[in-house]
Parts: C-alpha cells; structure tokens; sequence
C-alpha cells in the first residue's frame, strides 16, 4: 500500500484562508494526499474574531495551533512573535512530520513557519511569491520566504520571472493565477435581500467597502493616514460603509479602535466587521460601488466584478494593476477626489471591459497536480539558476 503525502497547509489570518479554502478541499479528496492543517496568528486571537472557529464550522480538522500572538502590536511585539511562532512550528513539525508544507503570502507568521520547516528539511510550496508591495515589511518576507521554498505557484507571469530572477529554477515555478479569482467563480453568491439580512445592514444610494491595513515602511503613521481616510469619508452624502478591519500588524489594533469610533458616531450608515468571510465578502462586492484601503485584494480579486478600486499609498505599490484601480496619496483632499472619480458615471462606464491580469480562475487543480507529480527526494538542494548564464 503506497502512504499517502502528507501535505501540511498553514494559515494565520482570515483573508489567506479564504484564498485556501478550495485548495485544501481538494487536497482532502485526494486518494494519494493527506491534508494537515496548522493554525496560527489572527485565528486565535479573540481581538480578531477566533476565525480557527469559522475553519471548523467549514469542516476542517485542525491538526496543531501555534499560539504566537501577543496584546502588543508594536516592532518589539511583532518580533517576539515571530519567534514564539518559530518555537511552536518547531514543535509542529516534529509532531505532524510532513511532506510538503504549503503556504501563501508574505506575512510574518509565515515568514516563522518556513523558517522552521527549512531547519527540518521539510520542502516548501510558496504560493503568491514574485510580487512586490514597496509600503510593507512583507516585500523582504515574501523574498525570504521564496529563497526558503522549493515549489512555487505565482499569480502573474510578471511575478513568475521575478521568482527566476531570484535564483529559483525555472522548470519549478508555475505562473497559476490566483486563488482568489477561482474562489469568486466556485461560490454560489448571495442575492442582495440575503446580503443585507446577512450583515444585518441595509446598502444605500452609494456604498463602499472600506479596509486599511497598517503602513509598516511609510513615513506617515497608520493612525495619520487613516485619520485623512476617515476625514473623506466625512465628506461624503448619501453613502453606505462597510469597513473590514485591520490585521495583526503593528498598530493594527489602533486602526480598528478609529472604526471602531467612526461606527460608534455613524451607526445609521456604517458598519463594521472583524471577518466578513469570503462568500460574504465576495457576494457585497456584486452591490457595492467600490473598494477603498490599500488592502491586497482591490487589486487582485475585486477587478473580476468590474468594480473599481481606490488604493491608498504605498503598501501595494509594485503589484500588477488593472484599470480599474485608482492610485492615490494618503490625503484627505486626493482620497476625496479619487472617491468621486471612483462614483462617477464614466469611470463606471470605462471598466465595464476591464480585465483581471491576475488570471482566470483556473488554480487549484493546476497545484494538486504539480504537488502530486513532483518528485521530493531531491528536491532540498538547490543550485542558484543565474539568469546570466547559459543553461
């Protein structure tokens, strides 16, 4: 009898779940895989929701958690972090002895975990590497966490070359898409009435999803910049808010506390959410007449919707954009400005046509193929593949 793969699946936070839920679906069906899943960061932390419950109520087993978070979100709390987390994923991967650790993005909690697996001799599927958020700490985590991966599943073609020019051989990095666009094409999507009921909220003249993550490199403070997001939004008539709130990164917790405040003093048009959910999420984005922050996803998923996004400063900056996303600095007057564009019949108009350069949905079964097909033995050392050389 051949023993399966034990492929081991980490997730930290609410949005990269939701990137991997259908990926580890199907790695659960498979005859000759067997999923591991390893929980850590945001899912156990009550500040942001204990979203490892949500994970079970979707009928997932979840093999080990790795406490790490601590109440702290400042530089000193972040680090101590990243190395309580680095101690528990020891501990994990002793336990659970996998094959194959997977693992998306860039974020810190990641960043521990390959870490320890490349220590255990255990090989890495890297997904989302290649990309480049200049505003954020997660630019130089998701390189590191490249050069310590071995499999690699970009979203753009763009993104594949980068990871090549890195040193990494080609013949093992696979330009998929994102995961992102295929989960909007797997849900079955609210109607509106069911939306609405669902958030308990009512959506307006004009509505707009707002989710602002901390600026880990900017010069302007988190709390500054999203004080002249808040102030915009002051500005505005007739118009609905739904924020998301911000992740565990450092001053994280001061941002939810300013929504947190903007609710409190404008409950008859906004609201706010630790988690939305994917199908949550994904079904507002079918109403809604925009998304403003400076989160990830106005620029890779929501262009599916043909919806426009407005992305705040320089946490993204670098990353492949459709024409429906609209840059602006983090001020007052050009976030207003960049609002009104967003609203206005032409702009509506012009992305009618537009096109998601991040794929067609078509991921997940590109990556159990590539997980179930490639050989492992050898797969520890690696040659750096100079760009410069013949091959």
């Amino acid at each position: 009898m051949i023993e399966k793969r034990k492929v081991c699946v980490i997730t930290g936070t609410r949005a990269e779940y939701g990137l991997l839920y259908w990926l580890m679906k199907e790695i659960n069906v498979q005859n000759d895989l067997c999923l591991q899943l390893v929980v850590t960061g945001m899912h156990l932390s009550p500040d942001f929701g204990n979203t490892y419950k949500q994970i079970e109520d979707d009928g997932f087993v979840i093999d080990h958690k790795v406490e790490m978070l601590l109440s702290s979100d400042t530089s000193v709390g972040i680090t101590k972090s990243m190395g309580i987390a680095m101690i528990g994923f020891a501990d994990a991967f002793e336990n659970l002895n996998p094959d194959l650790v997977v693992v998306l993005g860039d974020r810190y909690e990641i960043f521990s975990a390959v870490s320890a697996a490349m220590i255990a001799r255990i090989p890495v599927a890297h997904i989302h590497g290649g990309e480049t958020t200049v505003g954020a700490y997660d630019e130089a985590m998701r390189h590191s966490i490249t050069k310590m991966s071995h499999l690699h599943f970009t979203a753009a073609e763009e993104y594949r070359n980068r990871v090549i020019q890195m040193g990494e051989e080609p013949s093992r990095v696979f330009n998929v898409g994102s995961l992102g666009v295929e989960n909007i094409k797997r849900f079955k999507l609210l109607n509106l009435k069911e939306f609405e009921e669902s958030i308990d909220f009512k959506l307006g003249k004009y509505n707009l999803m707002v989710t602002f993550h901390p600026v880990t490199l900017e010069n302007n403070s988190s709390e500054f910049q999203f004080s002249n997001l808040i102030a915009a939004l002051d500005k505005l008539d007739d118009t609905n808010i739904i924020f998301t709130k911000a992740n565990a990164d450092t001053d994280g917790r001061v941002i939810n506390r300013m929504i947190d405040d903007y609710v409190h003093n404008h409950k008859d048009n906004s609201i706010a959410f630790d988690s939305l959910g994917q199908l949550r999420y994904f079904s507002a984005m079918q109403y809604i007449d925009g998304v403003v922050g400076n989160s990830s996803s106005g620029l890779i998923e929501v262009p599916t919707f043909k919806v426009g996004t407005i992305n705040i400063g320089d946490r993204q900056s670098g990353r492949i954009k459709a024409k429906s996303v609209i840059d602006c600095n983090p001020v007052k007057n050009e976030i207003l400005n960049a609002i009104n564009i967003l609203l206005s019949k032409s702009f509506k108009k012009s992305i009618e046509l537009v096109t998601n350069p991040y794929g067609d949905g078509k991921v997940v079964d590109q990556i159990i193929k590539i997980i179930l097909n490639t050989k492992l033995d050898d797969i520890l050392k690696k040659d750096f593949y100079d760009i410069g050389l013949k091959h």
